[in-house]
């Protein structure tokens, strides 16, 4: 597929259930997804981790497929990658094959969707796989600084809650918990399939029609609204016994409906994506401060931001935050140059060129701006917005989002004193 071959068809159900298809020329693969509007931030304190936990049941058997191994033998015995994941605002289930396997897959993972037994005997296996789960992003410094970076921006909302919930929560869901939450969310106006690959669009619609005859109906539910509140840089340090700091760097930006986040993501790259960019030279070409160092933006429906992330020498962290500041200094007040522009652009046709050889990240890509927009908003359109930004609209985000009253900075590492970390962070 090139940028300009790609053709989709968006087709919505009497149910409410949205189909998306993308027939790809020059592919031999497939992929058919699910996502359903739902995640951590459609959650109450008492229930977070459901989403996460309710991801993991619905592999655990059908009323077809009765048990775990069942779901696996079947997808693996074909050559099948398969998965699914939980964010702050969907869930998605997948399933990529040879397209001569298509019927198999959509089956399968229409199957997981539609007639998941969510039986007590897999609840009470699955709470501690979770658990084990939890241990492990506790003790994954980078995953946990994220963490304690987002509940730096947001505290105690749903915006601020770890996606896998905590411990002790897990280990209380009961099953009607979980039948109450499935009921709400998997629900046809609440869910998007999206096919990419070697298809038949025409075919896949009679066929995805069929299969979801008796989908669940109901009104979407709607998550409550993010409440943001600072009026000057904060900071998280977090005592960890580490052989290296981690840190998270980050300003409150914009929304993923926010025309901004353009040239937003143009800055991103000249600062810090990849190992062209002025973080990674500054920080770990001169200095040998760091081993990662990077930047990004996450946007979600009603919040985003801009964050910087590194990995750093214990005895050299202030150090390397000084030198992110400071190059969030020289950008702000100087932006970036036409070469840097031309690049960063360049990079991003590269990226897209890659990225539209793969089913899988078409599909994806497709079912979320379906299911956040109730329209496609292709790769190659976002493309051309990136193309269309301007020095100016670069210098003009810059000055605007990296501002010292929207600054916060998480840290994990052997620190005990946050004044150090607070002496740092006035731009």
């Amino acid at each position: 597929m090139t940028e300009n071959s790609f053709n989709y068809q968006l087709h919505a159900y009497e149910s409410g259930l949205r189909l998306v298809t993308v027939p790809m020329e020059g592919t031999r693969t497939v992929t058919v997804m699910v996502m359903v509007g739902t995640g951590s931030k459609y959650e109450t304190k008492e229930i977070n981790g459901i989403s996460h936990f309710l991801e993991h049941l619905m592999f655990k058997g059908t009323t077809k497929r009765p048990g775990t191994l069942d779901i696996s033998r079947e997808l693996e015995s074909i050559g099948a990658q398969f998965n699914a994941f939980t964010t702050k605002e969907l869930t998605g289930y997948y399933a990529k094959a040879s397209s001569d396997k298509i019927d198999v897959i959509m089956d399968v993972i229409f199957d997981i969707y539609l007639n998941s037994k969510l039986a007590e005997e897999a609840i009470q296996t699955e709470r501690h796989v979770i658990v084990e789960e939890i241990n492990m992003y506790r003790d994954d410094p980078p995953r946990l600084v994220a963490d304690r970076f987002e509940h730096l921006l947001y505290g105690d909302q749903p915006a601020g809650w770890p996606i896998a919930g905590g411990k002790e929560t897990v280990l209380g869901l009961k099953r009607d918990k979980f039948v109450d939450y499935f009921n709400t969310h998997y629900i046809a106006q609440n869910t998007i399939v999206a096919i990419a690959g070697n298809i038949d669009p025409e075919t896949i619609k009679e066929k995805v029609g069929a299969h979801f005859e008796n989908i669940r109906t109901g009104s979407a539910f709607v998550k409550p609204a993010v409440i943001e509140q600072q009026t000057g840089p904060q900071a998280d340090i977090f005592f960890k016994e580490t052989d290296q700091t981690h840190f998270i760097l980050g300003f409150r930006s914009f929304n993923m409906a926010d025309e901004r986040r353009y040239p937003l993501a143009v800055l991103s790259s000249v600062l810090g994506g990849g190992m062209s960019s002025r973080l990674f030279n500054e920080v770990r070409e001169k200095r040998g401060l760091a081993y990662y160092v990077s930047s990004g933006q996450q946007t979600y429906t009603d919040t985003g931001y801009f964050e910087i992330s590194a990995g750093v020498n214990n005895e050299k962290t202030l150090d390397a935050i000084g030198v992110v500041i400071d190059e969030i200094r020289k950008i702000k007040k100087e932006g970036i140059t036409p070469l840097e522009l031309r690049q960063a652009v360049d990079k991003a046709i590269g990226r897209t060129a890659l990225a539209l050889e793969h089913s899988d990240f078409i599909a994806e890509s497709c079912a979320e701006s379906v299911l956040f927009k109730n329209e496609v908003l292709t790769p190659v359109q976002e493309l051309d917005k990136i193309k269309k930004v301007t020095l100016a609209d670069i210098l003009g985000v810059a000055s605007e989002v990296l501002d010292g009253s929207k600054l916060n900075l998480a840290v994990i590492g052997p620190f005990k004193d946050p004044e150090p970390f607070n002496h740092l962070l006035a731009l």
